[in-house]
């Protein structure tokens, strides 16, 4: 670890500036897992974005320490010991040693200052974070809990008993499923049963804190192995009760798939379309919510039919509701809830393209419909199709293709992206008669409409359109 000191002339410098105060310093937590994670890989350690910096200094004497030398400082989190600061370019996190013990009623830390590295990083949550290295000369590095040999081993440990840890801080739980998809470590099956007896316990945490460690696991290149711990554990059923409702009993006659492993399939496809398409932003949190969740109306739609049938009628319009409803429950941002929520509702128009009998005008829907989602539900509606049949699985893509062309040749035609009606607002006021109000918005539709089911009209055709519409209308 000596190496990543010294390839931060940065740290060097700040550890040099704290032992001539008479303080320690210590790199500590992901800063020290990181580099040790991209030494593993590279052969040489790698400096993190952000360094976090652990040290026996109060805040009031860190801020002296940075004095002078620091381009920039912040105290926004100085009552819990935490000092921001900026030094060309990097930005440093420095705290004082904490030994704070949880209210775990209010689920807020009683903050107290420690005197000691060992007990501040037993305090922290998980082994691989509880390793520091000294910025002084020796560059000790401190690893009292075995959070390297957890590292190689892939292994997920608390430092000290995992229920203690859990019960002092729930969103530890969420964080540690989070560390199963980004470093790909195991739990331990303390960690495991810990998780499950004290799932209820997030309960305690705002939502907005665990949407944001939520989304984080979502965001992974791999996560559905920590899915499948979150679901597994009973943490899913207190922050996402509507993803384990998809374990659904299979029916004896197998009707219907498991419809949790399909949507966790589903994920894994659209993640793979996602990574592979160079003009899509990656990772993308609408669609991958999208993946998860559109099959959620499916528990309350199921019907089983003559025969030994089983259906799940309309299972897109109660989806909807399902995700509008959840994910304004944690937090998520409108336009997020808005996007998930609209493909939900799309994810099964394709199924009614049959073999291409789609009009043009029914081709002018689904694209208008879409809107700015297009290149979304293109990606949903291929990773939907989990069939194991190749044959059909190979029709349903060839489908696919034909409908995809068809967009691209009436785009070309008609500029499907920018569909308007062939008159504008002030034209049609001037055709009527009438001023601004409602009933321009209401001849604006119709001329959409119009618009959509015939394509473009010539100004005459689309007047003597309106004029007849709004005789029959008056």
């Amino acid at each position: 670890m000596r190496e990543l000191v010294d390839l931060s002339p940065v740290l060097s410098e700040l550890g040099a500036r704290f032992a001539a105060a008479g303080f320690q310093a210590h790199l500590v937590g992901g800063s020290v897992r990181d580099a040790l994670l991209a030494a593993g890989a590279a052969g040489r350690p790698q400096v993190p974005g952000d360094l976090d910096v652990t040290t026996d200094a109060r805040p009031e004497q860190t801020l002296e320490v940075l004095r002078g030398w620091a381009s920039s400082t912040w105290n926004t989190g100085i009552a819990f010991g935490t000092v921001g600061a900026e030094v060309r370019g990097e930005r440093l996190e420095i705290t004082t040693f904490r030994a704070d013990r949880y209210d775990r009623e209010s689920r807020n830390p009683a903050v107290a200052w420690g005197t000691s590295l060992l007990d501040d990083l037993a305090r922290r949550d998980f082994t691989v974070n509880a390793m520091a290295v000294s910025l002084g000369p020796d560059r000790t590095v401190t690893d009292p809990f075995g959070g390297l040999g957890d590292l190689l081993a892939g292994r997920l440990r608390t430092p000290g008993a995992a229920v203690d840890s859990f019960a002092d801080d729930p969103l530890r739980m969420l964080r540690g499923v989070r560390f199963v998809a980004q470093l790909g470590l195991t739990p331990d099956e303390e960690v495991i049963e810990a998780m499950t007896s004290l799932a209820p316990e997030l309960g305690r945490i705002t939502a907005e804190r665990v949407q944001h460690e939520f989304s984080r696991t979502l965001l992974n290149p791999a996560p559905r192995a920590a899915l499948e711990l979150f679901v597994g554990t009973g943490l899913a059923d207190v922050v996402l009760p509507e993803l384990p409702a998809l374990r659904m009993e299979i029916d004896e006659h197998h009707q219907h798939k498991d419809v949790y492993v399909h949507s966790l399939t589903v994920l894994d496809r659209a993640i793979a379309l996602e990574t592979a398409d160079p003009d899509s932003s990656s990772p993308d949190l609408v669609l991958r919510l999208a993946a998860l969740l559109h099959d959620i109306g499916k528990p309350a739609t199921r019907r089983h039919e003559a025969r030994g049938g089983v259906s799940f009628h309309h299972h897109e319009v109660v989806g909807a509701k399902l995700v509008r409803k959840r994910l304004a429950a944690l937090r998520y941002p409108k336009e997020v809830i808005e996007d998930v929520s609209r493909l939900t509702f799309l994810h099964l128009r394709f199924h009614g393209y049959g073999r291409g009998e789609w009009t043009d005008s029914a081709v002018r829907r689904y694209v208008t419909d879409a809107g700015d989602l297009l290149p979304r539900l293109h990606k949903l509606v291929r990773s939907d199709c989990t069939t194991r049949n190749k044959r059909r699985a190979a029709a349903l893509a060839a489908t696919y293709d034909s409908l995809e062309r068809r967009i691209e040749e009436l785009s070309e035609a008609e500029n499907l992206s920018r569909i308007r009606p062939d008159l504008d607002g002030n034209r049609i006021m001037e055709l009527l008669g009438i001023g601004p109000g409602r009933e321009v918005g209401e001849a604006w539709r119709f001329l959409k409409d119009l618009r959509l089911e015939r394509g473009p009209l010539e100004p005459a055709e689309a007047e003597a359109e309106l004029l007849t519409w709004w005789a029959a209308r008056s």
